[in-house]
């Protein structure tokens, strides 16, 4: 199994996701091979390959920031020859930033596009012919609020129904090829960047709390639950999907009527 994985933090989804290709990989007797990247900075970049290697992956570090224009394409460039070939590309990578839509910047809407829409696109397009030489598959990770509006995140929610759109789009155009493309779209998950948000652990945990009452499951999410969707998708028994956007919130998007 060769990947590339984008947004590859050590405590986030994109390690939940990387450690579940590496452990499918080793149940089917593969050796996962994959290329990680994330913005410069300490991120768990470098402990997260080490864990991997440890679990018997093959594992190549690629650092850059993913809002400028030519390193999206020189990354799945670099990740389709160090692999020699792909069989998984994961668009992973995201931000968010705190601020009203109505009160943005315009270098905060490009950015915010750059990085989730545009990025996704030009790997997407960088990769394909590796992809479409193993039969392989594509997969974003979106979010409910690229089908909910979710204002205070400025474009956020813009520039996740971008990309949503986009993918389906390169599922029809890329089908006849036998490249499968789709996106996971998260709700309310738990992870280290959350929890960074606040600095009160009391203060923290009744914030949870009060997010996780307004789910049907009655839980917040964690990297695990959509690491195991992207698995999926990736996977054999996903072979027969395209086009989908699986949205893995726990409910939410089919209760917010309720609480509006």
């Amino acid at each position: 199994m060769r990947a590339l994985v984008t947004g590859a933090s050590h405590g986030g989804i994109g390690g939940a996701i990387c450690r579940r290709m590496v452990s499918d990989a080793l149940t089917r007797d593969d050796v996962a091979t994959l290329v990680l990247s994330a913005t410069g900075g300490d991120r768990g970049l470098r402990t997260l390959a080490e864990e991997l290697r440890g679990m018997g992956a093959a594992v190549h570090v690629d650092v850059g920031d993913l809002s400028d224009l030519d390193y999206p394409r020189e990354l799945a460039a670099r990740a389709v020859d160090t692999c020699e070939g792909l069989d998984v590309v994961v668009a992973n990578a995201g931000l968010a930033q705190a601020v009203p839509l109505g009160e943005a910047e315009v270098e905060h809407w490009e950015t915010m596009l750059a990085v989730h829409a545009r990025a996704s696109w030009l790997i997407a397009k960088e990769a394909f012919p590796a992809l479409r030489d193993s039969k392989g598959s594509f997969i974003a990770t979106g979010s409910v609020s690229g089908i909910l509006p979710h204002g205070g995140l400025g474009a956020y929610s813009v520039a996740k129904a971008a990309l949503i759109m986009m993918c389906q789009t390169l599922a029809m155009e890329w089908g006849p090829s036998g490249v499968r493309v789709n996106v996971v779209s998260p709700g309310p998950i738990r992870t280290p960047i959350n929890a960074k948000l606040g600095n009160d652990p009391a203060e923290l945990e009744a914030k949870a709390a009060r997010r996780a009452s307004i789910l049907p499951i009655r839980r917040l999410g964690r990297p695990d639950d959509v690491a195991a969707a992207v698995a999926f998708l990736a996977g054999p028994d996903g072979g027969f999907i395209t086009g989908e956007n699986l949205v893995v919130d726990g409910g939410l998007s089919r209760s917010v009527n309720q609480h509006v």
